[in-house]
């Protein structure tokens, strides 16, 4: 069985040693970069990788700049990103979600957590991917338009760049339109997360989808005490 390939990027050699064994030993195939111009080097040729887990703080290009350099490659605009930093700040999370990275993780960090998250971010990719090739569905809210097959959201006919898991946060609350979900079941469901893991991940995921779709984004109305709905 072929391993899914997996590029870090920490500039920490004990960190990368950590996260690469537990990830090693979760059935996944490592590259380990310790500063952000070998990470560019290896991104500009397009190598094959399922997933990226960044450190902002990293000598060379920094995460933040890898992570935009990815979402510019066409192989790579659907592949998720993690970001695993120190910098935990409301505002450092919104920055990473907005420039395309899909989960963030914040140092110091339990190493189960993050292995669950990843193997989380991969079968949601997978299952994504699968769902692509079998549906044909076309999901319309006035004039905005959710293409499963394709996987791309367009507003009068506008296409508006998301991110993995910004689409299937999307696609979720639209489809279950008006009913409320709560965040357990959202980050059961677009994360594949246990709700254990009680993280701000959905409130700002909702936020940043709110800011994309414009005039579309009131209509995913906060639910207080409860999570979100979208109402047409």
């Amino acid at each position: 069985m072929v391993k899914e390939k997996i590029l870090i990027v920490e500039d920490d050699k004990d960190i990368a040693k950590v996260v690469e064994y537990n990830l090693d030993k979760a059935g996944f195939q490592c590259k380990v970069c310790y500063d952000g111009f070998s990470a560019r080097d290896i991104i500009e040729k397009g190598k094959k990788y399922s997933l990226f887990i960044l450190d902002i703080m990293i000598p060379g290009m920094d995460g933040l700049e890898l992570c935009k350099l990815i979402r510019r490659k066409n192989e790579y605009d659907k592949t998720p990103i993690l970001f695993l930093t120190a910098k935990g700040e409301e505002t450092d999370r919104v920055v990473g979600f907005e420039i395309g990275a899909d989960d963030y993780v914040v140092k110091p960090f339990s190493t189960r957590e993050l292995v669950l998250r990843v193997k989380a971010m991969m079968k949601r990719s997978s299952t994504t991917a699968t769902e692509e090739k079998e549906a044909s569905e076309i999901i319309t809210s006035d004039k905005m338009h959710i293409n499963v097959t394709e996987h791309k959201v367009s507003i009068n006919k506008k296409e508006v760049p998301l991110t993995l898991m910004e689409f299937n946060l999307l696609y979720t609350l639209v489809k279950r339109k008006g009913r409320v979900q709560t965040r357990d079941v959202l980050l059961d469901d677009v994360w594949g997360l246990d709700s254990v893991f009680n993280t701000r991940t959905i409130d700002t995921h909702v936020k940043q989808l709110r800011k994309k779709l414009g005039s579309y984004g009131k209509k995913i109305e906060t639910v207080r005490g409860l999570g979100y709905r979208y109402n047409e």
